[in-house]
């Protein structure tokens, strides 16, 4: 009995060893911390700033806060942007949250990454989980309403682009990169021209148990740029 007991021991400590290892080997060198964002707007601009500055960082958003954008906070050749353009890799964590232009506010997109074949030294990439893009507005000429993916890579989780405007590619435009959408929804964007949910100058957008409907004058543009997208 004395053999039996230390041979299950034996095998326990074997197990728990085991088990150690493999997690140490699955966990990163170095674990990143969230940053919390308080609930306003000044708080989040603050935030992706010193994102871009660090080289990327994930930000936690309060659950269930309205970001509201009255005037915007970046600039590019493409337009204003209400919130900094990203040019790292940054993650967005939220819970119902939602990041809006204020009513009567000036006409600007939402959110806008940058990657280096479209911004020579970004290398912008966009995580965001349980975030709602809604009211933007592009300045016309320029494409994209809520957001616009200028050779970055997006990927969004459980998340909704709803609502917003521009010339082409309401909602998202999308132009030498890659995008990802994934259990979301692009409803009720508008463009006047076309793309009304989303448009692909270049690059490639995927749908990943991803409705686009409702969108004026149609979902996707051009036409089978967007596999499942009609």
């Amino acid at each position: 009995m004395r053999t039996v007991r230390t041979l299950r021991t034996l095998l326990g400590i074997c197990a728990l060893t085991l088990g150690l290892t493999v997690a140490m080997a699955a966990a990163p060198a170095k674990a990143h911390a969230q940053v919390p964002v308080l609930c306003s707007e000044s708080s989040l601009v603050n935030a992706i700033n010193f994102a871009n500055a660090a080289g990327g960082d994930t930000l936690a958003l309060v659950p269930f806060c309205t970001y509201q954008l009255t005037s915007a906070h970046g600039t590019s050749l493409h337009g204003p942007v209400g919130l900094p353009p990203i040019t790292t890799p940054i993650t967005l964590l939220g819970l119902g949250v939602t990041i809006t232009r204020a009513p009567g506010a000036p006409a600007f997109r939402i959110l806008q990454v940058e990657g280096a074949s479209n911004v020579p030294g970004a290398k912008g990439q966009l995580s965001a989980v349980g975030l709602t893009i809604r009211g933007g507005s592009a300045v016309s000429p320029y494409p994209g309403g809520g957001l616009s993916n200028l050779g970055g890579t997006v990927s969004l989780l459980s998340s909704s682009v709803t609502g917003n405007t521009a010339v082409a590619g309401g909602g998202i435009y999308n132009d030498n990169g890659s995008i990802m959408l994934t259990a979301s929804s692009v409803t009720g964007n508008q463009a006047t021209s076309s793309g009304g949910g989303i448009y692909v100058n270049s690059g490639g957008v995927t749908l990943l148990g991803t409705a686009v409907r409702d969108n004026t004058p149609d979902n996707c543009a051009p036409s089978g740029s967007v596999m499942g997208c009609t």
